[in-house]
């Protein structure tokens, strides 16, 4: 990772405070990774309260990171909230998409644009090319019920978690001051 090539302010946190919001983001998409892998035979309940709050706390952690518009988690917030609401494979699927590929784009056009400018630009490409395939891949599931369907959502969730958790330790401790030389 880069630091910002210019030290104006910005509405974005330094990357000493960043660390936290990329942390929790990392974490939120790991217990869902758990949760899809470990779950033998999921309900569509199960899928529509699992995607949908998975979503909804993804929404918070970018939100929280204020590296995204806030329409970004807005749309991502609405979805998680119509995947509770459906509780339906294809409900769940079609808000799923929805809110991954939004967050997705978003992801890949800001890492675009901030490319060699932020420390998270890599990080925003490859989440946005996550996020995007994911939610282009559930569609083709929805037929095969609650389990698929998680199963991809969650096999998602679990490569953007280690890379957000790879990308959340390395800005902690990138951000973190060295300790002052002994004087003899």
């Amino acid at each position: 990772m880069t630091l910002p090539a210019s030290s104006a302010p910005s509405s974005v946190p330094a990357a000493a405070e960043l660390w936290k919001s990329v942390l929790l983001r990392a974490g939120i998409a790991l217990v869902f990774g758990a949760v899809t892998v470990f779950w033998g035979q999921p309900s569509v309940h199960v899928l529509a309260w699992a995607v949908g709050l998975y979503l909804l706390a993804t929404a918070a952690a970018v939100f929280l990171s204020k590296s995204l518009p806030t329409a970004v988690p807005a749309v991502a917030a609405i979805a998680g909230i119509g995947a509770l609401a459906t509780q339906s494979d294809a409900g769940v699927a079609v808000s799923a998409l929805l809110g991954l590929l939004v967050l997705g784009i978003a992801e890949l056009v800001q890492g675009l644009r901030r490319r060699g400018q932020h420390v998270l630009a890599r990080d925003w490409l490859v989440s946005g090319v996550i996020g995007v395939g994911t939610a282009v891949a559930l569609p083709f599931f929805i037929s095969l019920g609650a389990h698929a369907l998680l199963g991809v959502a969650g096999g998602g969730a679990i490569i953007s978690g280690v890379l957000w958790m790879l990308s959340g330790l390395t800005l902690r401790h990138d951000g973190r001051t060295p300790a002052p030389e002994a004087v003899n």
